[in-house]
């Protein structure tokens, strides 16, 4: 699962890093994405690539009304092609949600609360997460549309397997045009894009437990801390 993560780079140079034109709707920076937030998301429509602003929780085009997205914050890779709430937009509209890093949480010997560690390429470059996008229209009135998107998750790499069993897809520069590619369909081609990442792309490291409130979004969640207990 991956149910909160840091999206702090500038739109612009978000833009630049993944070729594409910037948003029009600005996002502060957050150190502290959660459920249901807006994020920036690159779309591809076959002839432009573009930043776009989106709501975190897929929302099925069939669905009656929003709430459903409150629990589709992640689809699993291994089920995409499958799941009614994922299977069209898997083949249709795919996106890259961008990153600086994401949390996990770890129980730690002696400790009652689970620890946070924050997940993020060693080299600083931003991570490029997997997702899937949709377009609802609201049954009662067409006029009312919200834009959406998840997060896919797979097998953890060796690195953050301690911690959790799922990770973020994060996809290599070389998969970006054939991921976002929308007359891409074919699942066999889409499926092998979604492996783990290198156990040497990422660093990771604990940090404070203030990450466990969403309200907080400083800088200061990802500075690393010290810790007593191991995992149990």
């Amino acid at each position: 699962m991956c149910g909160r993560f840091v999206a702090a780079s500038p739109p612009d140079e978000i833009a630049r890093y993944f070729g594409a034109e910037a948003p029009e709707a600005l996002l502060e920076a957050s150190y502290n994405v959660a459920p249901t937030n807006d994020v920036y998301a690159v779309l591809e429509d076959g002839t432009t690539r573009r930043v776009e602003t989106l709501h975190w929780g897929l929302v099925p085009r069939w669905a009656k009304d929003p709430s459903i997205g409150n629990r589709l914050i992640n689809a699993r890779a291994e089920t995409l092609a499958e799941k009614n709430a994922f299977k069209h937009a898997y083949r249709m509209r795919r996106c890259i949600i961008p990153a600086d890093g994401f949390y996990e949480w770890r129980p730690e010997r002696g400790e009652k609360r689970k620890q946070p560690y924050y997940v993020r390429r060693a080299d600083g470059e931003p991570m490029a997460f997997a997702g899937l996008w949709e377009l609802w229209r609201n049954p009662e009135n067409p006029d009312e549309q919200l834009r959406s998107c998840c997060i896919i998750t797979g097998e953890p790499n060796e690195k953050v397997r301690p911690i959790h069993d799922r990770m973020p897809v994060i996809l290599p520069e070389r998969a970006w045009d054939i991921w976002l590619d929308p007359a891409e369909h074919d699942l066999e081609t889409l499926g092998k894009l979604l492996v783990p990442a290198p156990a040497s792309l990422i660093e990771l490291y604990p940090v404070s437990r203030e990450v466990n409130n969403v309200r907080n979004k400083g800088r200061k969640l990802i500075d690393p801390v010290e810790t007593r207990g191991t995992m149990r």
